[in-house]
C-alpha cells in the first residue's frame, strides 16, 4: 500500500509505477521488472537533461527552472522513471556548505571541487553545516524555489551526498587523510562522528525545502517514505579493514534515514576490495557500480551482477535495448532495474511490452 502518491502531470502513470517500485522495494515484482526510460514525446524534441552546475551556482534561478520545464514537458517519463529535477551544485558541494571553498577550472568542464580547508584536525573540528553560508542558502533558496515551480509536475532529487569519509575526503585532501588514517586513526574516529552528524541536518533541511515527505522522493529509485543515492567514493583508496571501521557504519547509518537507497560503488578496484563488506550491509538495496575507464560496461559484468543479487542485493542495470533483453535472461527480475532510453514512445512502450511477455 504506502502513502497516497502525489500526481505528476509529467507522469500521468505514477501510481502504476509507484506500486512497481514497492514491490521493487519489497524484493517483489508485479509483472516485470522495474524499467527507466524517457523518450522525447515528438520527433526532434529537446528531452529533460539536467541543467549544468555552474548554472545553477551562478545562473538566474528562474530561468533555470524554465528550461527545465521546458524540456520535462518534451519528455516521456515511460515505466518507473520519474520526472524530477537535481538541484546539486556538484560533487563536493557538501563540504562547500561546511566551509570549504568550491573551485571551477575552465579546463574542467562543468565540474566542480572544493579547497581542503582542514590542516589540523584538532583546529577544525567539529564539522558542522553552516546554516548561514551563502552558498548553503542559496541551496535552499533553489530547492524552495522549484518545489514553488515545478508543483504537481515534477519531484525534486535529493543532492549529491558525498558525506561520511568523502566529506573527510573534500576537507582535508584525499592524500593527507589516507595518511591520517593511519597515523591518527583516534582523530579519524572523531572527525567521522562529526560529519556524521551533518547528514540527519542535511537530509531534514533539503526534504523540507523540496516538500519530499508531502509530494515524494526520487533518485534514481522512488518512495514517498525516503530515497536518494549514497556513496563513498573515497572507499578506492583504502582496504576493507578501513571501510568496516568508518565508511560502513556511516552509510548504514544514511541508509537508515533514507530508507530506500540506491548505492553507487566508483572503480572496479573500490568493488573488488569491498565487495563482502557491501553486499553484507544492512540498508543498501540497490548497487550501481561505475567500471571507470577501459573497465566496460554492465552487459561485461553479468556474471558479477549475478554475484551481487546472489548476495540479496538488487542491482543496475543500463545499456542498449539489445543489452536489456540479453541481461534479462541472465538476472533475478525482482532484484534488478533497468534504465535506457528511446528514440520515440512507440518504442520506448514496445520495450515495456517485450519486458511483460518475458517474464
Amino acid at each position: 500500500m504506502g502513502a497516497p502518491v502525489y500526481p505528476l502531470s509529467f507522469k500521468p502513470d505514477l501510481s502504476e509505477a509507484a506500486e512497481r517500485w514497492n514491490a521493487y522495494h519489497a524484493g517483489e515484482i508485479i509483472d516485470r521488472p522495474v524499467v527507466c526510460l524517457t523518450a522525447p514525446r515528438t520527433p526532434g524534441a529537446n528531452i529533460w537533461r539536467r541543467p549544468s552546475y555552474r548554472n545553477l551556482v551562478f545562473g538566474d534561478l528562474h530561468a533555470v527552472l524554465d528550461r527545465v520545464l521546458e524540456t520535462a514537458e518534451n519528455t516521456y517519463f515511460g515505466g518507473e522513471a520519474i520526472p524530477a529535477f537535481y538541484p546539486s551544485f556538484g560533487p563536493d558541494a557538501i563540504a562547500a556548505f561546511c566551509g570549504a571553498e568550491l573551485c571551477w577550472n575552465e579546463a574542467s568542464g562543468d565540474t566542480n571541487w572544493s579547497r581542503p580547508f582542514v590542516a589540523r584536525w584538532e583546529e577544525a573540528l567539529p564539522l558542522r553545516l553552516q546554516h548561514d553560508n551563502p552558498l548553503w542558502q542559496r541551496q535552499l533558496q533553489l530547492c524552495r524555489l522549484a518545489a514553488d515551480r515545478l508543483a504537481g509536475k515534477m519531484l525534486i532529487n535529493s543532492l549529491d551526498l558525498h558525506t561520511n569519509l568523502d566529506l573527510l575526503s573534500a576537507a582535508r585532501g584525499p592524500e593527507r587523510l589516507c595518511f591520517d588514517l593511519i597515523e591518527q586513526p583516534e582523530m579519524i574516529d572523531e572527525a567521522m562522528r562529526s560529519a556524521r552528524a551533518v547528514f540527519p541536518q542535511l537530509w531534514r533541511a533539503v526534504a523540507e525545502a523540496a516538500a519530499m515527505e508531502e509530494r515524494g522522493y526520487y533518485h534514481e529509485t522512488y518512495s514517498m517514505e525516503g530515497a536518494a543515492i549514497l556513496q563513498c567514493d573515497f572507499a578506492y583508496l583504502i582496504g576493507p579493514e578501513m571501510f568496516d571501521r568508518w565508511a560502513r557504519p556511516a552509510l548504514e547509518e544514511e541508509a537508515e534515514i533514507v530508507k530506500h537507497v540506491y548505492y553507487h560503488w566508483d572503480g572496479m578496484r573500490a568493488v573488488q576490495q569491498h565487495f563482502d563488506s557491501v553486499c553484507g550491509s544492512n540498508g543498501l538495496h540497490t548497487l550501481q557500480f561505475q567500471p571507470g575507464d577501459g573497465g566496460g560496461d554492465p552487459i561485461t559484468h553479468l556474471e558479477l551482477l549475478k554475484r551481487m543479487q546472489a548476495r540479496g542485493k538488487a542491482v543496475v542495470f543500463w545499456g542498449t535495448h539489445d543489452e536489456l533483453r540479453a541481461a534479462h535472461r541472465e538476472l533475478r527480475p525482482e532484484q534488478v532495474m533497468y534504465t535506457t532510453g528511446a528514440r520515440s514512445v512507440a518504442e520506448a512502450e514496445g520495450l515495456l511490452k517485450w519486458f511483460v511477455e518475458n517474464t
